[in-house]
This record gives C-alpha cells, structure tokens and sequence, in this order.
C-alpha cells in the first residue's frame, strides 16, 4: 500500500509537468495576437504630424514635401505636408486648424496677427530657418527710384504669395504709396514690357528664371533696398549679384536688397502635453536627417542649412534648442576635467 502509494504521487506530479510542458510549447508556439484596430489609431496618431506647406506652385510646398520624404523613412515620425494658400495663411492653420503642428511661414507674417494675438511671437516658435525669399524690385527704364513708383501701378503677384503680403508691408515701410495689382506674374512682366505698369515685386529665391532668362530692353533694372532699422524685426540684408543675372547686372556690381526668411515653424507647447513630444520626435528625426537633404535629388537651397542658424521677430522651439545644445562639440578644457 505504501508502495503503490508513492507511485500514485510520482505519476501525478509528472502528469502535472507534462501538462506544464504542453501549456508552455503551446503558448510558444502560438503566433503572437494581432494589435487592435484601437492600438493602431493611437500608434499611427502618435507619429503622425501635420506640415501645412503652401501653395502647389510655391516653393514651401516642394520643401514640405522633402521634409517628408526624408523624415518618412523613419518609422517613429509621419509628416503629412498639407497644401495651402500661402505663408500668412498658415500662421492661421498653426494657431487654430486641428491637425497642423507645424508650419512653413515667413517672419513678417506675425505681424498680421499682432493685433487680434499679442503674443503672437510667444506662441509660435521656430524649428529650422530654411531660405531666404529676396525682395526683387523691376522696373521699367524711365523709373530711376523708389520715389518714381509713387501712384504708379506695381504688381505684387497673386493673393496668398509672399509678394502680395511681404511687398506691400514692404513698401508701406519704405513710406512709397503705389497702385497695387495682383495679378500673375507672367501677365504682369508682358505688361510691364508693353509700358502698361511701372514695376513687378518678387519675393523669392535668386536667381529667378524670367530675369534670367527672358529678354529685356536697356534700362529695365532692379531698384536697390538699403537693410536699416525699419527692417531689422523681421528681415535680412541681401543683394543682388552680377553672378545671379548676368544680363541685368553689370559684372561685379551689386544691388542692395532685403530678404524675407522663411522659416519652419511649429507651436509652442507646454513641454508636458502629447502635441509638444509629437513635434519633439519630428525635430530629433529631420535634425538628424539634415544631410540627406543636402543630397543631388533635392532643392539646391538645402546645402545652404544650417539648423543653428536664428530667424529674426520669433524665438527658438525648446525641442529645436535641446538637440542643437546636444550636438554641441565638447571642448578639449572640458574633456580634461
């Protein structure tokens, strides 16, 4: 009895192991549970930021959509660039539209929303200042200055362009009233041409094809803006080179000119809030990615980005200031301590 006892026990326990073996190689063996249609919302929405961009001719669409392209190859972050009407436009979309956490603007356009916000410049922070848009001033040869342009018509390009908004700030601050048309350029270079209106602005990247490319009379020319005070909340100083339009400019002169920067831009969020780690992923993923961007196959203005460079009239993002502040090279006194 004893013994038969004993056998009854050791049968049972090996029983119970076995089952032990069968319940683990079973659950190892089993494929791992498909994530719920719930955990993948919140996961793509996690990474997933919104790049109001600008419009589909503009050139803050195309650099949308290389941010994209590159950050896109992680799979931490998504950017959805976002077709829009225009620099001024998108500070609206950063402060109130659902799903924009970032921006393509130019510095100038915070003053528009000076008024109706405060603390506009508190609010909206720079990423990354991207390229500068210069101001492009062409005139018909009769027009010797500035002051010629008083009452006559000047085109500034159509609504929703960085020359319909900058230009006319622009001259407002150089105290020259003007006739303003926004009409498209090229209708606009044929009329000026044909002595039907006294100047076009542009407000864009040098070189721009239809001075360079396009055939002008003597006497059409670029007139000169000299940086001074009056700009120096939201502009640059620039110049247009002989080496930019060859056909315009005499070799090794130059004409004063300011420039727009046009930056990337995100809202300024508390750093404890979901939006504001959304926009801190996207900054640690394209900082890191940057080079790429200077790679054959993308705008040539990226080889001249330089992410520690600061864009006037708007502060620094935290997250943007955090990785520049990481990358720092350590000095070889601080090495030795």
């Amino acid at each position: 009895m004893r013994f038969s006892s004993r056998l009854m026990t050791v049968l049972i326990v090996a029983v119970g192991f076995s089952d032990t073996g069968v319940a683990q190689s079973s659950r190892t063996d089993s494929p791992p549970r498909a994530p719920s249609a719930q955990q993948i919302r919140e996961r793509v929405n996690a990474g997933t930021v919104g790049l109001a961009g600008g419009l589909l001719e503009g050139a803050p669409i195309r650099f949308a959509t290389e941010i994209a392209r590159v950050v896109n190859e992680s799979d931490h972050v998504h950017v959805l660039p976002i077709v829009t009407r225009g620099p001024t436009e998108n500070v609206n979309d950063l402060l109130y539209l659902k799903g924009v956490d970032l921006a393509i603007i130019n510095t100038d356009s915070l003053e528009e929303y000076k008024a109706q916000v405060p603390q506009i410049q508190q609010r909206i922070v720079s990423i990354m200042n991207l390229f500068p848009s210069d101001l492009h001033i062409f005139v018909r040869p009769e027009i010797r200055s500035l002051a010629d342009l008083a009452g006559k018509k000047v085109n500034f390009n159509t609504q929703g362009t960085a020359a319909a908004y900058s230009g006319p700030l622009i001259f407002s601050r150089l105290g020259v009233a003007v006739d303003k048309m926004f009409i498209p350029h090229p209708v606009a270079l044929e009329q000026l041409k044909r002595g039907e209106i006294a100047a076009v602005v542009f407000i864009t990247s040098k070189p721009v094809d239809p001075f360079v490319k396009g055939k002008w009379e003597d006497g059409f020319k670029f007139l000169p803006v000299e940086f001074g005070p009056k700009f120096s909340d939201y502009y640059v100083a620039s110049s247009l080179e002989s080496a930019d339009y060859p056909n315009l400019i005499a070799k090794g002169d130059r004409v004063a000119t300011i420039a727009v920067p046009t930056i990337l831009a995100s809202y300024n969020w508390r750093p404890e809030t979901p939006r504001y780690r959304r926009v801190e992923r996207f900054v640690e993923e394209i900082f890191s990615r940057v080079e790429k961007l200077k790679l054959p196959g993308f705008d040539p203005r990226w080889k001249e980005l330089d992410v520690k460079r600061s864009a006037p009239g708007i502060g620094r993002s935290r997250a943007a200031q955090n990785w520049i502040d990481r990358a720092k090279p350590v000095k070889q006194s601080e090495l030795s301590r």
